[in-house]
């Protein structure tokens, strides 16, 4: 790609810096939970209006907008909800909200993406596009199922040749990007195990079914089997993070739940999951005189970025930020619904460093998150630069 292009992308973010992180800190004071992305997607579409992109009609919240012609498209996308956390910064652009925070950086991910458009914009009227970009910003990303899922049903990803995100990564400093090839994040799901017996009196426990022992069995026994009865390789992980049973301390209660989620690292081991679920919980309790009902919900897919997707945001990261700017980012068993995206077309997920050097390292979904703002202009050059690489590039 010409160095020329990259250079008109940093001079048209460096211009907009300013008004980039003015936006950022207004989306971060007016945060909007999953579905509820109204006053967002009408900021966001103003932008895209100004810039001279296209939009389509998107039913409910999120935004999506194309810009340029041909027969390839290339997406890029931002994520825009905000989680249930308090946020507990004393920044002056902390959140107006009770409850509710950018807890996960979707403000930055949006502003970024934002400002990858108004550059993509200034090439287009200059140079021109080699095809067509699409921006998807994409609601609901924090629930399950999520806005990725919504998108594609209306057809969105449609005719899309290849995908690209990020995700702030405060363990990594601003300046560097995180770059990992295959998987990335881990499949998620979640699993609710409700339990249901005669219950009775404490002291006539051969009389009734132990539900409370019955359900302990099944918190300590589900993550221990499945770790035999699956590809250790594939890194299963069940954690609970609800329990509840009973109401006094010489009562055998008659229903009793537990729910988690259920975390895995390989694409194939997920497809198989919940039927090894469901059957390990009906080993577990069927001594025990009581049944179970179990909720499993499918969450998000891996995030598996392609090997010419990688390479593509490889080179972009060396475009804009030299050798030194990409770091190996580890696997994680966090999950993120960009994963549906990569089941349908090749793609990659890139973490920003959004620590300040020397700084602290924050925690996402802690309401005491903050981002170095100076990853906003850099994410704003990297989406760009890695949609007009893949554009001048060879066709998948």
């Amino acid at each position: 790609m010409p160095a020329d292009v990259t250079a008109l992308i940093a001079d048209v973010v460096e211009k907009y810096d300013a008004e980039l992180v003015a936006l950022r800190r207004d989306l971060h004071a007016h945060p909007e939970l999953s579905w509820s992305e109204t006053r967002t997607s009408r900021l966001v579409t103003e932008q895209l209006v100004q810039a001279g992109w296209e939009l389509q009609h998107v039913e409910g919240t999120g935004v999506v907008a194309d810009l340029g012609s041909g027969p390839r498209t290339v997406a890029l996308r931002a994520d825009m909800d905000a989680l249930p956390v308090q946020d507990l910064t004393d920044d002056p652009w902390r959140s107006t909200v009770p409850h509710v925070a950018h807890a996960c950086g979707h403000d930055v991910h949006t502003t970024a993406l934002l400002g990858a458009a108004l550059a993509l914009a200034e090439v287009h009227h200059r140079k021109g596009l080699d095809g067509r970009i699409r921006l998807v910003f994409q609601p609901a990303e924090e629930v399950m199922p999520g806005g990725a899922m919504h998108l594609m049903a209306l057809g969105k990803l449609d005719g899309v040749e290849r995908v690209f995100a990020l995700h702030c990564d405060p363990g990594v400093d601003v300046g560097q990007v995180g770059l990992r090839l295959g998987p990335l994040t881990s499949a998620a799901d979640r699993v609710e195990v409700r339990l249901e017996g005669p219950g009775g009196h404490t002291s006539r426990p051969h009389l009734t079914g132990d539900l409370t022992f019955a359900l302990a069995k099944v918190t300590t026994e589900l993550p221990a089997v499945l770790s035999r009865r699956m590809d250790p390789r594939a890194g299963i992980s069940v954690v609970w993070g609800l329990l509840r049973a009973g109401s006094a301390a010489n009562v055998i209660p008659d229903h009793g739940l537990v729910s988690g989620t259920v975390r895995i690292l390989d694409a194939v081991a997920w497809s198989d999951c919940e039927r090894v679920v469901r059957e390990v919980v009906d080993e577990l309790v069927r001594p025990y005189g009581v049944t179970a009902r179990i909720d499993y919900q499918r969450g998000v897919p891996p995030v598996v970025n392609e090997p010419v997707s990688h390479s593509l945001l490889a080179d972009a990261v060396r475009a804009v930020l030299g050798d030194d700017g990409q770091v190996i980012a580890p696997q994680s068993l966090g999950g993120e619904d960009f994963g549906w995206y990569l089941e349908k077309v090749p793609g990659a997920m890139m973490r920003l460093g959004t620590r300040t050097p020397g700084g602290p390292t924050y925690d996402l979904h802690q309401g005491n998150l903050r981002v170095d703002e100076r990853a906003i202009g850099i994410g704003a050059r990297l989406l760009a630069e890695s949609a007009v690489r893949s554009l001048a590039a060879d066709p998948a």
